[in-house]
């Protein structure tokens, strides 16, 4: 019988002591992989047993093995490429997005004034909220309740009247239910909705403006005014 080198041995098991074969053995590329199948095929065919040796069904069969390892680790290098480049433009594509106001889930609204001069002087002043409502289905009766931010004090409830499912958006005018003007600031916001009496699905949409784009192992993400850090699939309208 042929002897085998106990280096060649220590090799094969991945006992080896030396800096040179431990490297080697944590080398899962497919060259790295089908060298040490070879190696390894090598030592079994030259310590076959001589009366008994390995046909060629079994010599066929390791080298189709050797082929899959070979195709699945090609086959995954492939893979991390294609989902680091499809990283990359998902970046690029969300980097469009900044300077866009979207409508996205969460239940916080900004009222803010504007004021306009007209040619002969005259200042007009505004104030406007922007959010908007998902429904699930069609519904006759939408029900909005706006309140302090700070007090969670009602400060205007609002029907939206038979609206189709879909998004709607919504604008306040910053009226309270007393007829006057509310206090530019911070609110949130509930919503019901029915149809024929039945509930329907009905999800709050918060209003902002999309200040910057971040990436990290959890992949893209949006940065928010007014909502915070969402993904790009949270976007449920771009306005």
């Amino acid at each position: 019988m042929t002897t085998v080198s106990n280096d060649l041995l220590s090799s094969m098991n991945g006992t080896s002591t030396s800096t040179s074969n431990t490297s080697s053995l944590n080398d899962n590329s497919p060259e790295a992989i089908q060298n040490r199948f070879l190696k390894l095929l090598t030592v079994q065919m030259q310590n076959q047993d001589p009366t008994n040796p390995m046909d060629n069904s079994q010599l066929t069969t390791q080298l189709a093995q050797l082929s899959t390892v070979s195709g699945i680790s090609q086959l995954n290098t492939t893979l991390a490429s294609l989902m680091s480049n499809l990283g990359s433009a998902q970046s690029l594509q969300a980097a469009n997005m900044i300077g866009h106001s979207v409508l996205a889930p969460g239940n916080n609204l900004t009222l803010t004034s504007d004021t306009t001069k007209a040619a002969d002087g005259t200042e007009t002043t505004t104030q406007k909220a922007v959010f908007g409502v998902q429904l699930g289905a069609n519904a006759d009766s939408i029900k909005v309740t706006i309140r302090d931010a700070t007090t969670g004090a009602v400060v205007r409830q609002m029907d939206l009247g038979s609206q189709a499912a879909g998004t709607v958006p919504v604008i306040w005018d910053g009226t309270n239910d007393a007829g006057t003007k509310a206090a530019d600031g911070q609110y949130t916001f509930t919503v019901a909705a029915t149809s024929a009496g039945t509930a329907v699905d009905a999800a709050a949409l918060s209003f902002g403006t999309v200040a910057s784009v971040s990436t990290g192992a959890d992949g893209v993400k949006l940065n928010v005014s007014n909502i915070g850090t969402i993904k790009p699939t949270d976007v449920i309208q771009i306005l």
